[in-house]
């Protein structure tokens, strides 16, 4: 199942500027979520991160990959209208500088899920498939 921007605000609250995906090619409802986010030189956080050299800044990358997870989570029927929130960053990994003109692919995996409560592997990658980012991301819905 492939979502646009409109389809992705229909199930997470996020919104521009703080939106940071642009589309979810793959979703198994519940269970997984594929997305991507191009990186653009206009975002703001290049004005100050860093001028001479813009890098994306990690806690956005790991924000991206909670976003997908939350797609995957929020889409099953029983937490339609719902919000995700973070729990816990755990394992955080940053392998790859992220720069403008990278295109991001974004993928989370619920590996388990108690009631509110649940895991996601998260793994970030570049365009020639090299990890830039991997997490374990724990969320709790709202």
């Amino acid at each position: 199942m492939k979502l646009g921007i409109k389809e992705i605000q229909e199930i997470i609250p996020h919104r521009h500027p703080f939106l940071l995906i642009d589309c979810i090619e793959e979703l198994e409802p519940g269970a997984r979520a594929v997305g991507y986010k191009s990186i653009t030189y206009n975002e703001a956080q290049f004005a100050g991160h860093f001028p001479q050299e813009p890098v994306m800044p990690g806690v956005l990358m790991v924000e991206a990959l909670a976003q997908v997870g939350a797609v995957a989570i929020l889409s099953v029927e029983e937490n339609k209208g719902k919000t995700a929130y973070f729990g816990a960053i755990n394992n955080a990994k940053f392998k790859q500088k992220v720069v403008p003109g990278d295109r991001l692919r974004l993928e989370c995996e619920i590996i388990k899920q108690k009631g509110p409560v649940g895991i996601g592997k998260a793994v970030a990658t570049n365009a020639d498939g090299k990890v830039a980012v991997l997490a374990e991301l724990t969320f709790m819905i709202g």
